[in-house]
């Protein structure tokens, strides 16, 4: 991952510019050092999220989309993180 390249081109998938339709990001976890980053995504199809992700990030970095598990799956806000300022579906 080149940070210096991804994180400016990234801002587009935060905001959501140029999204497929029914496609926004709900969690971003950077890690500390900007090596990495791992989203959560609300979306029609993994595919949607991988086409719009890789054409937004291009050589800047390698992008590993799957489905989740909803049934397994679980969260909750820890403690020091902030709610997105980006609109809910919608809300537009």
């Amino acid at each position: 991952m080149n940070p210096e390249t991804a994180f400016p081109r990234g801002q587009a998938l935060i905001d959501g510019v140029g999204a497929p339709d029914g496609t926004r990001v709900l969690q971003f976890y950077p890690h500390v050092e900007g090596s990495a980053v791992t989203c959560l995504w609300e979306t029609k199809s993994v595919e949607d999220v991988q086409g719009f992700v890789d054409t937004t990030l291009g050589d800047s970095s390698v992008n590993v989309c799957y489905e989740v598990d909803s049934e397994k799956a679980f969260a909750d806000r820890p403690l020091g993180m902030r709610s997105s300022s980006a609109p809910a579906a919608g809300d537009e």
